[in-house]
């Protein structure tokens, strides 16, 4: 009985797999067939290296480097603030906090999870624009780096719980080994735990690159969402912004280009998992 139960599991996480893999194959293909047409219309150099974006003038541009390189800018500037604040709170939590204090701060990141994307977007064009605006004294405080601090405290719960989790999962007996060798307990959690749980902190640094380059709504009601080359504070409009804000009314080809920046996107996202992973791999391998 019991091996037929073991056979029944193993076929429907077999099954749940294979569907996981179908809708990414699915999405793939829909985006390959959509956005191909307006890409070989419009010029792969063109489209990818255009400066101009004007999908709705007489003569229509199609060019979404500025959306690329704002993503770029914004997803970096989000991981450089967000990452070290995320990996020093994961190692005090896991390693040095009291239990009460793992136990509170760990819920409110799990809060901070919980939150709809529209919430930070609201907080920070009611809060944070209007005091970067005052603190920079520029005419918008709309801008990329507005986006960059809402981007940044977004992926913190992703790269928190995940680095917590992997610095708990490491063996005890690597600590006390350490610090019976005489190590501090420093020593121990930077040269010890920090470094067997690597992966799971690189996996955290993962989806909070995902989290940062996907997030469409949040970044729209900061960035000012203006097709301009990005500037530190200047209005700005990302790949998933440019998507979100015009489809609605896009058709034709403009329709047919926004799913190319859509299929751009993708790309993006998967270059960067392949990137990370072999970066991942390459470390364990080496070691």
């Amino acid at each position: 009985m019991s091996k037929t139960i073991d056979k029944v599991m193993q076929g429907f996480f077999l099954l749940c797999g294979l569907i996981t893999v179908g809708c990414v194959c699915l999405i793939t293909f829909y985006l390959i067939i959509s956005g191909i047409p307006a890409v070989r219309e419009i010029g792969l150099g063109k489209f990818l290296f255009g400066k101009v974006w004007a999908s709705t003038a007489k003569e229509p541009l199609y060019g979404i480097m500025p959306f690329i390189l704002t993503s770029v800018y914004g997803t970096v500037g989000a991981i450089m603030i967000g990452v070290p604040i995320g990996f020093f709170t994961a190692v005090y939590l896991a390693k040095f906090a009291p239990g009460w204090i793992k136990k509170s701060v760990g819920f409110v990141v799990s809060l901070l999870a919980s939150i709809p994307s529209v919430v930070y977007g609201l907080v920070g064009m009611l809060v944070l624009v209007p005091a970067v605006r005052e603190l920079f004294q520029i005419a918008d405080g709309a801008t990329l780096f507005a986006a960059m601090i809402v981007l940044a405290v977004m992926i913190l719960p992703s790269i928190i719980n995940v680095s917590v989790t992997a610095l708990d999962a490491v063996p005890k007996k690597y600590e006390q080994g350490a610090l019976a060798l005489g190590a501090t307990e420093c020593e121990t959690c930077f040269r010890v735990s920090v470094p067997a749980a690597k992966s799971g902190i690189i996996a955290s640094v993962v989806l909070g690159i995902g989290r940062a380059v996907g997030e469409a709504m949040a970044v729209m009601m900061v960035s000012g969402n203006v097709a301009n080359m990005p500037k530190l504070f200047g209005s700005v409009r990302f790949l998933t912004t440019a998507v979100a804000s015009e489809m609605s009314y896009a058709s034709g080809l403009q329709k047919q280009a926004l799913f190319s920046i859509a299929l751009v996107l993708f790309v993006f996202i998967m270059v960067i998992n392949f990137v990370l992973r072999k970066v991942t791999l390459g470390g364990d391998g080496a070691k």
